[in-house]
């Protein structure tokens, strides 16, 4: 195994699969075709053809396709078989920085292909010389990925938050830091990647933070996500990324890139230094 392995999970789906999305004549996601069947039984909402799957022009404003699409979803989900509902409204937007086309309830995301963005922070100590990561081990409840291991703060990007005001909201959460520790986070670029999930596409962009947190701090959960951290040395977490797959699917993405950054990760060391480099932005 190898690292290169985790960029390439990240970004294995079959393209034959899925059925474009479009709204007001731009392309924003994709449909697995069964789910396109669904949708054709709501054609005041959606127009389904073998090309791809409309929004109705008709629902010219992003309040009345929010609107629209959430009843149907609310259908969907009575008939069975779709994503309960999370609660959590994420915009419709090609790329990051535009006005959303209109808001969709989190859980719907993925099985409408859309581009979904997300916090996540790398909480590491200097000691010694030496470089430590906080590492978090979700909480064996969770619906994605449970007992996996996690960087110290993830959480996806919700409408109506900035994303250093969100950061600051899932530090607190997830691992109890204050919010004058939290905006001491470095922003450090942006990771993107396109996979298949459980209920459909998903091309996500992850927008990357570091935080050196001081040698006596000890992150604490507060939200029943993490059940508990560990501070793992550097090349303890090479090994498990080199051997096994027990980080939540995106983790590795991001701590490679730490690694890279940090130059802990060597060119002269690395065979698939570049493709490592490259594979980390490929869904950008």
């Amino acid at each position: 195994m190898a690292l290169i392995d985790h960029v390439t999970r990240c970004n294995a789906f079959d393209p034959s699969l899925y059925r474009r999305f479009e709204i007001a004549g731009r392309p924003v996601g994709a449909v697995d075709h069964r789910l396109a069947a669904r949708l054709a039984a709501f054609p005041e909402v959606f127009a389904v053809g073998e090309d791809g799957v409309r929004l109705d022009g008709r629902l010219t404003s992003p309040a009345a396709r929010t609107a629209a699409v959430g009843e149907v979803l609310d259908r969907l989900r009575k008939e069975g078989d779709f994503p309960k509902a999370r609660g959590e409204l994420y915009r419709v937007v090609t790329q990051w920085g535009e006005k959303p086309l209109m808001l969709v309830d989190r859980s719907a995301v993925s099985a409408f292909g859309l581009r979904a963005f997300g916090v996540h922070l790398n909480g590491y100590v200097r000691q010694g010389g030496t470089i430590k990561l906080w590492i978090g081990q979700r909480a064996s409840d969770r619906e994605v990925e449970p007992d996996k291991l996690d960087n110290m703060v993830a959480g996806g990007q919700p409408a109506g938050l900035g994303l250093q005001e969100n950061l600051v909201k899932e530090a607190a959460e997830e691992a109890g830091v204050a919010r004058d520790m939290a905006l001491a986070a470095v922003p450090a670029g942006a990771l993107g990647y396109c996979m298949a999930g459980e209920w459909g596409l998903k091309p996500d962009t992850l927008f990357v933070y570091d935080l050196e947190v001081p040698a006596d701090f000890t992150p604490n959960n507060t939200d029943g996500e993490i059940s508990r951290f560990f501070l793992m040395e550097v090349e303890e977490v090479l090994d498990l990324l080199r051997s096994t797959y027990r980080f939540k699917f995106n983790v590795p993405l991001v701590l490679i890139d730490f690694f890279i950054r940090h130059g802990l990760l060597s060119p002269d060391t690395e065979p698939d230094y570049v493709a490592l480099v490259r594979g980390l932005r490929t869904g950008l």
